[in-house]
């Protein structure tokens, strides 16, 4: 069985029939609102296997399907579908992952007064996330990606009445959309320089040979190619979306959603865009890699980005204390990991990372909601411990994916995505320091996860919350343990022995596989490293757990103003306040300056202008001109009544008033004559 890419539209179009449907029943048709969201997911999940089966059946194949939109001038502006591995594969990780999420969503959010509401916004979110990966349009892909920053807006704010959230959604809404202005521009740019947006369009398509040759040809500002800094600008819009350095601020606070959304947004969906596109538009990020002259490569300023958020991330993950928290600075880590992948040229290790990374992270979000449900909403992982023994499903399969986060060898799908990454790093030979970052995140990485799970599941309780916790009921727990299954076997798909899913992202029909001891001095470096991580962190926070939620952090004790320093996000907030919020508090005051003073006083003044003119126009006209012909017309009026007596209109009158007349006229003449 094959899907034709003409079909494709069904993939998004499901789940946003859903979300109308969930838009229009009543509040109280909860189990319709539920029903329809998870069944359209389940039927996208199904038509995304087919179109995978399609897909794989020839991994070189780029099947197209283009349409036109409307007409423009002697034109026409098309839009298009695309079916190909990469496509294939990330529609049947989103809308497999989404549906167990959604699925866990039933019990997380069964007391919530807007359940319909939360199953609405949950599948127009999914329907716009799978629009931006069907896209053979960057236009069409742009239109899905805003939806999406739409969608994760209402969900990061779906618990409105509370002020934080209501930060947390603006938050987002409004970083992402400073990326997204780079990615408009870098949409226009390239729009205006092939006179296309299509991806693949038989040989005329932006990502096909010929565009790709003209916009390296051409140079623009300080030396830098078009292809360059076109591929910058695309790159600001997944700076916003995946969290990067330094538009990374929102990810954390997005935190203030529910717990499912987290999961969506984190593991998925919507952090997940951003990787997604540089490594669709890959071949115009790396149009420039042989051109020696070029100041500076596009994918150079990926690996440097992703290096700086994979360390960053990894450090203030160390400090936090919000279990929720901890994960969220874990994705903008792990994230950069995935862009330092892209940089160095292995966009396969990225999407391979992407994908492990989807299901051990939703694994991740989701034990965390368990515990957080089962602790009546307690997060502070100072005020758990002793849940082990309490929820035993719950603390398995958040162990399995923790140890796939860190990178246990061998048995975890982590290990094998993130040592990829690592040999990718190592064999770039533009720097090494890139992959020091990478190691020693490794090591951050391996700690702070040690830290989160002796201080929320072992020792005892350090809260009534933790005391009288229980394990959720199986419409929680199932999914926890599938993606934990996945969070296993998923790795073994992709080894050095059998890199089968690198075959088929790269278009090949032939695994051709190698042996272990190929890349065994570093591997054995990353075991070392993961070690130290487990060890150090056990050696604090394990051997000796917390005895009270107000007992002093071991490593605050040690390094007090680091762990500080840590823990304020390394104070990015406090910095954009006082430089971009300064800034913004300025040019507003400056505005209101100019709207109050400036032009609202020019608006004034033209109106006490026209206030004036007015007056002097009224006093000319009623009192001199009005006034002069009245005065005329008063004068000529006295005679005129005189005269108007006269004209009775009595002929005998006029008759003796003529005679009267000619005897005076005659006594004249005859008085004349005498003389």
């Amino acid at each position: 069985m094959t899907l034709s890419a003409q079909y494709l539209w069904l993939i998004p179009a499901l789940p946003l029939a859903a979300a109308a449907v969930g838009a229009l029943v009543p509040r109280t048709g909860r189990a319709l609102a539920a029903g329809a969201a998870i069944a359209a997911l389940v039927a996208s999940f199904l038509v995304s296997c087919v179109a995978l089966v399609t897909a794989l059946a020839d991994p070189a194949a780029k099947l197209v399907y283009n349409f036109a939109w409307f007409d423009l001038g002697a034109g026409v502006f098309r839009l298009g579908w695309l079916l190909d591995p990469l496509t294939a594969f990330m529609c049947v990780m989103v809308t497999f992952v989404g549906t167990l999420i959604f699925i866990f969503s039933l019990g997380y959010m069964k007391a919530d007064a807007n359940f319909k509401q939360f199953f609405c916004f949950l599948s127009l979110f999914a329907a716009a996330m799978l629009g931006l990966i069907v896209a053979n349009s960057l236009l069409l892909l742009f239109i899905s990606w805003e939806l999406v920053g739409l969608a994760s807006y209402l969900l990061i704010g779906f618990w409105f009445h509370k002020p934080s959230a209501a930060a947390a959604a603006k938050k987002a809404f409004i970083t992402t959309r400073i990326g997204d202005l780079g990615l408009l521009l870098g949409l226009l740019w390239l729009y205006d320089s092939t006179g296309s947006l299509l991806f693949f369009d038989g040989g005329a398509g932006v990502l096909e040979a010929a565009a790709l040759g003209s916009l390296a040809a051409q140079v623009t500002v300080g030396g830098l190619v078009v292809s360059t800094a076109i591929g910058l600008l695309i790159f600001c819009g997944a700076i916003g979306k995946s969290g990067q350095f330094p538009l990374h601020v929102w990810l954390p606070d997005a935190m203030e959603g529910p717990t499912p959304v987290s999961a969506l947004i984190h593991a998925a969906t919507m952090v997940a865009a951003g990787v997604f596109l540089i490594a669709r538009v890959y071949p115009l990020m790396q149009a420039d890699a042989l051109l020696a002259a070029v100041p500076v490569h596009a994918l150079t300023v990926v690996a440097f980005i992703g290096a700086i958020t994979a360390l960053m991330g990894a450090c203030i993950a160390v400090a936090q204390n919000d279990i929720k928290r901890v994960l969220a600075f874990s994705t903008v880590s792990q994230l950069g990991y995935m862009m330092l992948a892209l940089g160095v040229g292995s966009w396969v290790a990225a999407i391979f990372h992407l994908l492990t990374h989807a299901f051990f992270k939703a694994l991740l979000f989701l034990g965390a909601g368990s515990v957080i449900h089962a602790a009546h909403h307690e997060q502070d992982i100072r005020s758990l411990g002793g849940l082990s023994a309490k929820m035993k499903v719950t603390f398995v399969t958040f162990a399995l994916g923790t140890c796939a986060l860190v990178g246990v060898p061998l048995f975890f799908s982590g290990f094998w995505s993130k040592e990829a990454i690592l040999h990718a790093a190592h064999g770039w030979d533009v720097s090494h320091l890139p992959f020091y970052a990478a190691v020693l995140g490794v090591v951050l990485t391996a700690f702070y996860n040690t830290r989160l799970m002796a201080e929320t599941f072992f020792g005892k309780p350090r809260s009534p919350a933790a005391e009288h916790a229980h394990e959720n009921s199986p419409v929680m727990t199932l999914p926890l343990v599938v993606l934990a299954v996945c969070a296993v076997v998923l790795g073994f798909l992709n080894t050095p022995v059998w890199p089968w899913l690198d075959t088929m992202l790269l278009g090949k029909t032939e695994v051709h596989g190698h042996s272990l001891m190929e890349g065994a001095g570093l591997m054995g470096l990353s075991v070392v490293l993961v070690a130290l991580g487990l060890g150090a962190g056990w050696a604090l926070y394990g051997r000796r757990t917390r005895v009270s939620a107000t007992a002093p952090d071991p490593l605050a004790v040690k390094a007090p103003r680091l762990m500080a320093f840590l823990a304020a996000k390394l104070k990015f907030d406090e910095l954009y306040d006082a430089t971009v919020g300064r800034l913004n508090s300025a040019s507003a005051a400056f505005a209101d300056f100019l709207e109050f003073w400036v032009w609202g006083g020019l608006v004034t003044l033209l109106a006490r202008l026209g206030e004036f003119t007015g007056l002097v126009n009224r006093e000319t006209d009623e009192r001199t001109l009005n006034g002069g012909f009245d005065n005329v017309s008063e004068q000529v009026r006295g005679p005129g009544r005189v005269y108007s007596r006269a004209q009775t209109g009595d002929v005998h009158g006029y008759l003796r008033f003529l005679a009267l007349g000619f005897v005076v006229l005659v006594l004249l003449v005859v008085m004349g004559g005498a003389k």
